[in-house]
């Protein structure tokens, strides 16, 4: 079985990742490599962020650790309303050049949507995951996912993490931290992508 290594210190990405994969890889995350460079985000899309943590921690680590792949996420929320926003700042929406709280980022989405009606908070989550397989740094696979759905007018549900508590995915009523992590993890745009990758590995 191939060890893939998640290039992410947000623990609970690195959990739903781990849980949709688990299966197919001997999974690790950037927990057992504390030394790692922090790798600064500054793309304009989520694809050139995903793409360089993949590659800038691939680097860091070849020939260091007996892994067989790289897997870096960049993803966030796209509300159409704010013309594509937070997108690539959504980990640091209310927070300037750094990451803010959930709560806060929630709070701010809120203010912006407060008097945006309901059929016009269209939205979606976005994901691009970038694989690299150790030695071959420069080859870089990239898959995208996205999911659809709406902003709901107040936060709903304890599960989840980030804007899960706001985001209604169509063709349901509840948030993303109502519906549960199986419901999310079958349906969300990290579990697109990763089905993708699934496919390139088959």
């Amino acid at each position: 079985m191939p060890t893939l290594l998640i290039a992410s210190r947000n623990a609970h990405k690195a959990e739903e990742i781990a849980a949709i994969l688990s299966d197919s890889f001997a999974v690790q995350t950037l927990a057992k490599f504390p030394a790692a460079p922090e790798v600064v985000e500054d793309g304009g899309t989520f694809a050139a962020n995903a793409v360089k943590k993949a590659t800038e921690i691939a680097a860091w680590l070849d020939c260091q650790a007996r892994l067989d792949f790289v897997l870096a996420d960049d993803s966030g929320l796209a509300v159409d309303a704010l013309g594509g926003a937070p997108g690539v700042h959504s980990a640091r929406y209310a927070g300037g050049e750094s990451n803010a709280p959930d709560g806060a980022n929630n709070a701010k989405l809120l203010r912006e949507l407060a008097d945006v009606a309901d059929e016009s908070r269209g939205a979606q989550f976005q994901c691009v995951l970038a694989l690299v397989a150790l030695g071959q740094a420069a080859e870089v696979k990239t898959f995208e996912g996205i999911c659809r759905g709406r902003i709901a007018q107040a936060q709903a549900g304890q599960g989840g993490f980030g804007y899960d508590p706001l985001f209604v995915p169509d063709a349901h009523e509840l948030s993303f931290a109502e519906l549960g992590r199986e419901v999310k993890n079958a349906i969300s745009h990290r579990a697109q992508a990763l089905a993708k990758l699934a496919e390139y590995f088959r």
